[in-house]
């Protein structure tokens, strides 16, 4: 067990109605493309594959996809979309366990390394990933920037999203690199203004760090962009795609 917090039953149910945006067709066709060119004719394994977000419709599209999920439940609502053959996950932690066979592609999308809330367990993931890797084979991330920038002296919360429904903000802890996620999400309609708040932990990682991390793997960058279309990573990128490969003997 690392330390990744495990997503709820009531947390899992309710995932793919509160990611309905990311999970179109329209939304997701660069992703999906982006991954099936790297994974070209061999398989592809996504750590953290939660409900199936990205897996399922990577799948559909022709791309042969494996799992790892720490959440029983996350899993389990996976599993109403597509059934174990055609789409395997291993119940287990992304910075340990290993699944039969080689893969030209290990995905992580959404953030979703930062549920490793310590620096040798994001190490563990990228060995982790370089292991079940064939050469020549990709590791790809999908990450956001520290929005650092954005703290003035004194000030520990940046919010991220201010909508109808929702507010979210991170708040940071600057010495162990540590953001915790707030949300406060509107459950209720018309006069009904209810809201529900969670929050989760997650430690933040720049994109250098990231770099040495899978330097210790044995991977090298290949390349960074700003986001699944492929626009150029710069100064002022909120997130980065980054991929690298594992060198051939």
């Amino acid at each position: 067990m690392t330390s990744s917090e495990l997503w709820t039953r009531a947390t899992a149910d309710r995932y793919d109605a509160e990611e309905n945006e990311r999970s179109s067709a329209a939304f997701l066709g660069p992703t999906l493309a982006f991954l099936a060119d790297l994974a070209g004719d061999g398989r592809a394994l996504e750590f953290a594959i939660g409900t199936g977000r990205v897996g399922v419709p990577l799948r559909e599209s022709g791309v042969p996809v494996a799992g790892i999920e720490l959440s029983e439940h996350m899993a389990a609502v996976l599993r109403r979309k597509i059934d174990e053959e055609t789409l395997p996950v291993t119940i287990g932690d992304m910075a340990t366990t290993v699944v039969p066979g080689d893969f030209t592609l290990v995905y992580l999308v959404y953030n979703t390394i930062t549920n490793l809330l310590t620096q040798d367990e994001q190490v563990e993931c990228f060995r982790n990933a370089a292991r079940h890797l064939t050469p020549g084979g990709r590791f790809v991330i999908e990450l956001g920037v520290p929005p650092l920038r954005f703290l003035p002296p004194g000030q520990v919360a940046v919010p991220f999203d201010v909508s109808e429904r929702h507010l979210g903000f991170d708040t940071f802890d600057l010495v162990e690199q540590i953001l915790v996620s707030h949300h406060f999400t509107r459950d209720g309609d018309g006069d009904d203004d209810r809201y529900r708040r969670d929050s989760s932990r997650h430690r933040y990682a720049w994109p250098a760090e990231l770099d040495l991390m899978a330097r210790l793997a044995g991977l090298e960058l290949e390349r960074r962009v700003a986001d699944w279309s492929e626009e150029p990573f710069t100064e002022n990128s909120a997130k980065h795609i980054s991929v690298w490969r594992k060198p051939s003997p």
